[in-house]
């Protein structure tokens, strides 16, 4: 498997009228914005291309906004912002369930506003959602295992709302809500998984992209996935059958990153055995 290997995207992106952009790991690091990132798809704006980021984060786009504007992720680098708090909220809304159990951050109920939900203890819940470990620096996915027995135990329904397994906090590695469902899963639990690599975020991406162009069509060859993550971001883009663009200085950084170059051995390893391919690759978005 031979992936190119680019130093620059800026003849790549021309291609394309629509970037689908993950944010974490591509935009910014967890800490800060990328800057030659930003740089990136304020050129790609410029030339009239459209820019969307999609998020796994768990937060609702509006809360999330303010969360890259904190990073110094610049607004002129995007049209729209979908996330997956944007898919767990659609979720929600379309269940019967309205007795939850939340497992995340205080700051991820942001995600249950306006919806006419309670927020209960384990005993009285119809609807389990995760949106983050309680405290991913000192917890580890496997310390849920007890409780997620269980919730499995009863059936209850899981709303994932954060697909990823782990993600980048500055040179951290951390778990996800992933890592909940996926032990879930195991335990024969029914998990809805709200974000990529799943259709109803590309979905929401899509119509997002559409809106900002003016309700004009998409060809899906005039769409290019960025991502760092070969299970949600390749996984994603080929089920929809978009190109994609692999940041390989991202989850995948031990892996795929040698000297501070990408090592296409690295790159070969880590898509070995994987259906979705990318048509480039690159340290990080410039």
């Amino acid at each position: 498997m031979n992936v190119p290997i680019l130093s620059q995207a800026g003849d790549l992106l021309a291609g394309y009228d629509v970037l689908i952009s993950d944010v974490w790991g591509v935009v910014h690091d967890g800490v800060w914005a990328l800057e030659p990132a930003c740089d990136a798809l304020i050129k790609f704006r410029q030339r009239g291309g459209t820019v969307v980021l999609l998020s796994n984060a768990p937060g609702p786009s509006e809360q999330i906004a303010g969360v890259l504007d904190d990073k110094r992720v610049p607004r002129m680098a995007w049209d729209r912002l979908v996330t997956s708090g944007d898919v767990t909220k659609a979720l929600i809304a379309a269940s019967p369930m309205r007795q939850i159990y939340h497992i995340g951050w205080h700051a991820d109920r942001a995600v249950f506003a306006g919806l006419n939900v309670n927020l209960v203890n384990e005993a009285d819940a119809e609807l389990v959602v995760a949106t983050e470990l309680n405290d991913y620096r000192r917890e580890t996915p496997e310390d849920y295992r007890p409780l997620l027995t269980r919730l499995a135990a009863r059936n209850l329904p899981f709303i994932c709302g954060n697909p990823d397994l782990v993600v980048h906090v500055g040179e951290d590695l951390l778990p996800c809500a992933g890592a909940l469902a996926t032990i879930y899963e195991e335990l024969g639990g029914s998990v809805a998984w709200a974000g990529k690599p799943h259709r109803p975020a590309y979905d929401l991406a899509l119509a997002a992209a559409r809106e900002a162009r003016g309700g004009r069509e998409i060809e899906a060859d005039k769409v290019l996935v960025i991502g760092d993550a070969v299970r949600t971001d390749l996984a994603g883009a080929r089920m929809m059958g978009f190109d994609s663009l692999f940041v390989a200085g991202g989850i995948h950084r031990e892996e795929t990153i040698l000297d501070g170059e990408v090592d296409p051995a690295g790159v070969t390893r880590v898509l070995a055995g994987q259906p979705a391919v990318p048509v480039a690759a690159m340290a990080a978005l410039a």
